[in-house]
């Protein structure tokens, strides 16, 4: 018999980021980051995991592709659930033998993979939470989350909803390196994101590469991690628990500086970042003079998208510029009416006497579409299975 279970999992942008690791093996950091959940709608893996006596090996599909699953961090992660399996088979004799068997997993992402969107995190947590589902496991989204880590260090956050810490730890196993809630989505259910897709493409340095050339070479990066970094996430947590906007916008803003500045100080420099983001970047800060407050704050992971957070009350005052600016661009009108889209631009024209800088047109010839999203929950049940019951295959 075919045992099948389903999850999905969200995608988590940090705030407070996560770059640097003491311990490569167990994926432990450097230094506590702080993340905000997007919502699935937008972003998402959703993953299918079966078992069963009869499967010869264990196989992984993802998006439509059969991927290797030999890495030694997904292993780690299997290892680690078989080990939490086999202790509740020991401790009842009727439950199947699922942690002896071979397992099959397919994953499928509404994003693009690998294009600095965050893909691992999510695709880690669905898997890892799919087949702790499949084996009926009791532990806590906390506890789990420590596994989860193994096979990618931002996918702890991504066990939970809302606004999420992924506190470092101090111990040498890592037992205590994992996610805990800051505040859950409803906390705070009007913080919006609009994801601005400079690029599709592979990146150039991945993640692991680039954190281990950081901590090798860059100077900038130990005072980080020493000052700039435990001062910060303390701040950080106290203004989404204040929902102080302006405080978490310029901590949000800061720490993205700082984190790439670092990287730019690793010989040789990395770049994540290209002239599209940076021209972003300076028109966030010129709508925030523009207003006379802080409604917009830019985020950036390893890679040159440029996330946007913002309040939903804050909305048509942003749009009147970010839409005035990329309405050639997809992905607006899966979200908005025309007649919402209209008086995005009818906003423009009532400020445009205002404005005191020039609108660069030429700037959303580098973005591809943009993902309007906003804070959302973490891993959800679905009944939605990417595998056929009957050969455990995927369908």
């Amino acid at each position: 018999m075919i045992h099948v279970a389903s999850t999905t999992a969200p995608v988590n942008i940090a705030t407070l980021k996560y770059w640097g690791k003491r311990d490569a093996q167990l994926n432990l950091p450097t230094n506590s980051s702080i993340s905000v959940t997007l919502a699935q709608d937008d972003l998402r893996t959703l993953t299918s995991a079966a078992t069963g006596p009869e499967f010869e090996e264990d196989k992984l599909w993802l998006n439509g592709q059969e991927e290797s699953l030999g890495s030694e961090r997904t292993q780690n992660c299997l290892g680690d659930l078989r080990a939490l399996r086999r202790e509740l088979e020991i401790k009842d004799g009727s439950l199947p033998k699922m942690s002896q068997w071979k397992l099959h997993i397919v994953s499928e992402n509404n994003f693009p993979t690998a294009a600095g969107l965050a893909s691992s995190a999510a695709g880690f947590a669905a898997l890892v939470m799919a087949i702790a589902k499949l084996y009926e496991l009791p532990q806590s989204a906390s506890e789990i989350s420590r596994i989860a880590r193994k096979g990618s260090g931002s996918a702890c956050r991504s066990l939970f909803g809302g606004f999420v810490a992924w506190e470092m730890g101090e111990k040498e196993d890592g037992s205590d390196s994992k996610a805990v809630e800051v505040a859950p989505m409803e906390h705070w259910a009007n913080m919006k994101a609009a994801v601005l897709v400079v690029s599709a493409d592979k990146k150039d340095t991945p993640s692991t590469s680039g954190m281990q050339l950081t901590v090798k070479t860059s100077d900038l990066f130990q005072e980080r991690i020493k000052n700039v970094v435990p001062k910060r996430f303390e701040e950080m947590k106290k203004s989404i628990i204040e929902k102080d906007f302006a405080t978490f916008a310029e901590l949000t803003m800061r720490d993205s500086n700082s984190f790439h500045a670092t990287c730019l100080d690793s010989y040789p420099p990395i770049f994540y970042i290209n002239d599209t983001s940076k021209k972003v970047i300076k028109l966030c800060h010129l709508i925030n003079e523009f207003y006379g407050e802080t409604i917009v704050a830019y985020t950036y992971d390893a890679g040159p998208n440029s996330v946007l957070y913002y309040l939903e009350e804050n909305e048509e005052k942003l749009f009147a510029f970010i839409y005035k600016l990329f309405s050639n661009v997809e992905g607006w009108e899966n979200k908005y009416s025309k007649d919402q889209l209209d008086s995005f631009l009818a906003a423009f024209e009532g400020v445009k006497s205002k404005v005191n800088f020039e609108l660069d047109d030429e700037i959303q010839n580098n973005v591809s579409r943009v993902i309007l999203t906003r804070v959302g929950p973490g891993p959800q049940d679905t009944t939605e299975c990417l595998i056929d019951e009957s050969t455990g295959l995927p369908k």
